[in-house]
Formats: C-alpha cells, sequence, structure tokens
C-alpha cells in the first residue's frame, strides 16, 4: 500500500512537474507580443523560396512559412519584417537574437545542430544538389565534369558535398567559392567556370537571373539528399514547439484535405476529429502554447496549407515550375509527413 501510495505521488508530482514546463514563459513569443511583428530570417534573394520584387514585396515558399507563423502567434501574416541573409550571415544573425526564426534554404545536418547552439524544426523542402551546365557543353551526369570548373557559394553545405563527392569517385574538379550565390551564378555566367552547383530548387530560381536562361540545363540526377527547414536558436523551449507545430499544421491541413477556401466550413461542420484539433474547435491545442485556440485556422485561412504554397511559390503554378516529387505528401509517393494532431 505504502509502495503504490509513494508511486502515485511521484506520478502526481512529474504531472505538476510536467505542466509546469510545459506552461514556462517564452521570452521570444514575449518579445514578438511587445513589438507586434516577428523577425524572420530569409535568404538574400531566391525566386521561388524568398525574393523581394520592386516595392519591397517578399513571396516564396519559405516567406510564406513565416507569414504563417505570423498568423499563428498574433493573428495576420502581414506582421513579419524580413532580414536578409547571407550563407555566411545566417547563422551569427540567427543566434545573436537579431531574428526569431530563420527560414531560408539552409540544410539541416548533425554539425550545424550540434556546434551552433541551433535546432532545426522540422522539414518544409527536400532539397537535391545537383548542377547548372550550358547545353552546348552536353554534359548529361556529374561525371561528365572530371577536369571541369564549378563556381559555388563559400561556405554553404553545397561547397562541401560537391569536394566530397568528385573526391570519393577519383574525379578533379577545380571548385571556386564565391561569398554569395548570387556572385558564384554571375561568374558561371560570365564563363570564369563550367558548372554551377546548389540545390535543384535553387537553381530553378537562379537560372531565370542568367543572361540566356534556356542556353543552361540542370542535370537531373541529384548528388546529395539536403533536407532544408525553419531554425530557432538553442532555448525557449515553448517558442520552439510553435515553431515546429505551425510547420507541422500547414502539412496536415494539406493532408487532412482543408485549404484556405473550405476552412471555415472545415472548422464548422467537419466531423474528424483531427481536423478539429487543427482547427481550434476542439483540444484545446492553442492554450498548450500560450496562442489563441484559432491559431492554425488563422495561418491556413490567411496563407493556405503546404500544397497551396508550393504550387503558387516553386510549383507548376509558379514561374519556378517544379514538379512535387520528394515533396509530395508520403500517402501519394513523397517523403513529406507530420506527426499527428493528438
Amino acid at each position: 500500500m505504502k509502495t503504490f501510495v509513494l508511486a502515485a505521488a511521484l506520478f502526481a508530482a512529474g504531472t505538476l512537474a510536467a505542466s509546469a514546463q510545459q506552461l514556462a514563459p517564452s521570452p521570444t513569443l514575449d518579445a514578438i507580443k511587445a513589438r507586434g511583428h516577428i523577425e524572420c530570417g530569409v535568404h538574400l534573394g531566391l525566386p521561388g523560396f524568398s525574393f523581394a520584387n520592386d516595392k519591397g514585396e517578399w513571396t516564396g515558399l519559405d516567406v510564406d512559412y513565416c507569414r504563417a507563423l505570423a498568423a499563428a502567434v498574433l493573428g495576420d501574416a502581414t506582421k513579419v519584417k524580413y532580414t536578409p541573409t547571407s550563407v555566411q550571415q545566417r547563422w551569427p544573425i540567427l543566434q545573436s537574437g537579431q531574428v526569431d526564426v530563420l527560414s531560408r534554404n539552409s540544410t539541416i545536418t548533425f554539425s550545424r545542430n550540434a556546434t551552433l547552439g541551433l535546432n532545426f524544426q522540422g522539414i518544409n523542402f527536400y532539397e537535391g544538389q545537383t548542377f547548372i551546365v550550358r547545353k552546348k557543353a552536353n554534359v548529361k551526369s556529374a561525371e561528365d565534369l572530371d577536369g571541369a570548373s564549378v563556381c559555388v557559394a563559400a561556405g554553404s553545405t553545397e561547397e562541401k558535398n560537391a569536394a566530397d563527392w568528385f573526391r570519393e569517385r577519383n574525379l578533379k574538379v577545380t571548385i571556386t567559392n564565391f561569398q554569395k550565390n548570387d556572385d558564384a551564378i554571375t561568374a558561371y555566367d560570365s564563363g570564369r567556370c563550367d558548372a554551377y552547383t546548389a540545390g535543384v530548387g535553387a537553381l530553378a530560381g537562379q537560372r531565370a537571373k542568367l543572361k540566356v536562361p534556356d542556353d543552361h540545363t540542370i542535370l537531373t540526377k541529384p548528388i546529395s539528399n539536403d533536407p532544408q527547414g525553419p531554425v530557432t536558436r538553442y532555448g525557449d523551449e515553448r517558442w520552439q514547439l510553435i515553431v515546429r507545430w505551425v510547420l507541422n499544421g500547414t502539412i496536415a491541413a494539406e493532408m487532412l484535405g482543408v485549404t484556405s477556401k473550405n476552412v471555415d466550413e472545415m472548422k464548422a461542420n467537419s466531423k474528424n476529429t483531427e481536423v478539429r484539433r487543427l482547427l481550434g474547435a476542439e483540444g484545446g491545442f492553442g492554450a498548450m502554447m500560450g496562442l489563441p485556440e484559432d491559431w492554425m485556422y488563422k495561418a491556413i485561412k490567411q496563407v493556405g496549407n503546404y500544397g497551396e504554397s508550393f504550387e503558387r511559390t516553386v510549383g507548376m503554378g509558379s514561374a519556378l515550375k517544379l514538379e512535387r516529387g520528394q515533396n509530395q505528401l508520403w500517402t501519394k509517393g513523397g517523403l513529406l509527413f507530420t506527426p499527428p494532431f493528438q
């Protein structure tokens, strides 16, 4: 009997401790609410992912995530300030607290997670590194680049991937790095390199910047798998929870058939328990994070689900016209999935 009582007391204490941890305040969330907007680090300018037009209006897959986060946290997808970051600047800017979250094409790696004081909060794009080459060079695969020169951004995952890949196959290439992706693609366009390497999504956007885009082709076979997603600093678990589950929510919405067009009807009439939890009709999931119960309803209503965002920013409805491929839902042959809202 004493053993049972002790066990029950320990369980109750553990439950209270878990509740206290769950309700711990978030300095980041408090700062966001006080200033009235989210500080989001993005790419310097990558069409389809994060790109500002002449009016300073930002669009792209990564930008859409920032907007969804703002809608969930502040109720308004426009409450975002974008900070363009280079490959070299992105980590210090996040580490210093200048931005609340980094949403730019940055590959998730072990060493970055273990040594930079950063946490990756999920995958919003399955990237694969490949090369853009001139059509007249008749290069069909990366193996055909033996003896060639390759332009790449310094300090990028692609720089190390390319060096490792060619060395492991005893192929010799000259890798020339540049401080910015734009500098690297400009150097390639001017003839300083035989190829330029980056992720296939990035290459699709950057090819549009070339003098004659149709003179160049992107090799279809990737040399790596480079998953990318939003990044936060170590600590402030409440904020990390929010960043992670807003991303999960956009993916779950597509999985469950919830769109920006039908979200009102789904919230009012759906009998699916997971849909109702997602949209705040039941479950109290918002309160668990210190957000309104309609946090994901607002994100989906104002920005859309993952599939809607993909289609208009990088998919067939965009200038990039990328197929979903690995970024399709796992139920449709892709890799995209989310844990359940339970």
